[in-house]
């Protein structure tokens, strides 16, 4: 199965890379499973219904999302009636939505999602280790399903990589995402599961972390309250993770992918 996770969508040209290269990959790398974490498209805080069906439209199959999932106030209503868009698992009881999915491909593959958020430097939710062994005890990798994404929203890189290796031969893709920077870390852990620290951010890198510069550099130096931060709105690079699996759902192949923007572009070989 190839797999494809897009990192945190940035604004209006983050939303604009995802229509532009998203059907352009599908068919590039005949993809069978996209997700994408979308927790900043709506103007860098949340998302709104009408944005995750252009997402849907685009060719995403499933969208993640993180510390911003309820930033726009209709989330807490469309997103009980849409199971493709994820917030994290380990929110409290009683939270709108779910944290984790079981989906099929067109092929008739059952692909298991699943979001969940640190708690080193965020807000504190409930065990994110815990959490993940509930949804992957229910649905163990090879039995239950076919390939099994976990999306890892967190500060911490430490706690993203403690992640992917507690997870390691039981998921086909640990993904971190949240600190919008891609790393150079993607590679296959020794029992099979394909990491990347961070995913980077399908947004303008002009910019600090996806925002316009002028009040994050504003802020920094004159450490006053200032106006409301804005996404930077030129050209996007489109950041994720291409993963091709194995028939027992492990990873076999994980390659970078970088498209557009300032970048240096990368695309992987097939």
């Amino acid at each position: 199965m190839r797999l494809l996770f897009i990192g945190d969508v940035i604004g209006r040209s983050g939303r604009a890379a995802i229509a532009e290269y998203v059907p352009r990959l599908r068919q590039q790398f005949a993809l069978d499973f996209v997700v994408a974490n979308g927790e900043n498209a709506a103007g860098g805080f949340g998302i709104t219904e009408a944005i995750a069906r252009e997402f849907l439209d685009a060719g995403v199959d499933c969208v993640t999302l993180g510390n911003h999932a309820f930033d726009q106030r209709e989330a807490l209503v469309f997103i009980e009636r849409a199971p493709q868009v994820l917030r994290p698992v380990n929110y409290p009881a009683g939270t709108p939505g779910r944290g984790a999915w079981l989906y099929e491909t067109a092929k008739g593959e059952r692909v298991l999602v699943m979001n969940v958020m640190g708690r080193v430097f965020m807000d504190a939710l409930d065990d994110p280790f815990a959490s993940v062994e509930r949804e992957l005890t229910a649905c163990p990798l090879g039995q239950a399903c076919d390939a099994i994404v976990l999306d890892i929203h967190a500060e911490a890189s430490s706690e993203k990589q403690a992640m992917a290796h507690f997870c390691d031969g039981r998921v086909s893709l640990a993904i971190g995402t949240h600190t919008h920077v891609p790393t150079a870390d993607a590679r296959i852990l020794p029992h099979g599961t394909a990491f990347q620290s961070d995913a980077g951010m399908t947004g303008d890198y002009d910019s600090v972390i996806g925002m316009d510069k002028e009040e994050p550099i504003r802020r920094f130096t004159r450490k006053t309250p200032g106006s409301r931060f804005e996404p930077a709105n030129g050209p996007a690079t489109l950041c994720g993770l291409f993963v091709e699996t194995e028939s027992d759902g492990l990873a076999r192949r994980v390659a970078p992918v970088r498209i557009g923007g300032i970048l240096g572009q990368a695309l992987p070989e097939v």
